[in-house]
């Protein structure tokens, strides 16, 4: 993917978060990023091949920002609080109903995005429980597959709506507290302590 066509999925992206998506032709989204519509279907075939390539950056972007963190973190629970504030901030700059149009109208982008919770984000609360397992701050008996069948799941259950509806449930707050019971079902009193004081300090 060359320079021109990075930087297009990047702002379109935007544009995209902000307004939604069923809503958005390739017009406006030349119009929004002062390009022709020319020039768009130059490197686009059409809107569903943008949705989509959209989709593959960001994914691309949760596994690099995620990996990184998971070597910066000082210990487990360190790890996904700096996973879970990643995700926490994509929640936010989100419209609704980007989710919902996903869903119902980019079968194949939406599709990409169940793939890579169930792929990597499942493997990295795996890789999460065991490390702090061996790290002595969760408990030793907690069922791993479970709990991170579980985690997934409620993320999935977030963003789909249907239980937690927008407004009334913000999407960082449902996640917040999603994660705080989380961390309360898998930590020992060492790793709530330490759970705790990182609260505190934030």
């Amino acid at each position: 993917m060359n320079s021109k066509q990075i930087d297009i999925l990047e702002r379109a992206s935007l544009v995209f978060m902000k307004l939604g998506i069923r809503s958005v032709t390739m017009n406006d989204i030349a119009t929004q990023l002062g390009i022709s519509k020319k020039t768009l279907y130059n490197h686009f075939n059409d809107k569903n091949h943008l949705v989509e390539q959209i989709i593959k950056a960001k994914i691309e972007e949760d596994i690099v920002v995620f990996k990184k963190a998971s070597e910066e973190a000082i210990n487990a629970i360190d790890e996904l609080l700096m996973h879970s504030k990643y995700v926490i901030e994509t929640f936010k700059a989100v419209n609704p109903t980007v989710f919902h149009d996903l869903k119902k109208n980019y079968p194949a982008a939406w599709q990409l995005t169940v793939e890579h919770k169930w792929d990597f984000v499942y493997n990295q609360f795996l890789k999460n429980i065991k490390r702090g397992i061996s790290e002595g701050i969760y408990r030793k008996d907690i069922h791993q597959e479970i709990y991170s069948k579980m985690f997934v799941s409620q993320i999935e259950t977030i963003i789909e709506g249907d239980v937690f509806p927008w407004p009334e449930f913000k999407y960082e707050t449902v996640f917040i507290e999603n994660f705080r019971l989380h961390i309360r079902g898998i930590a020992n009193d060492k790793g709530l302590r330490y759970f705790r004081e990182q609260i505190l300090k934030n």
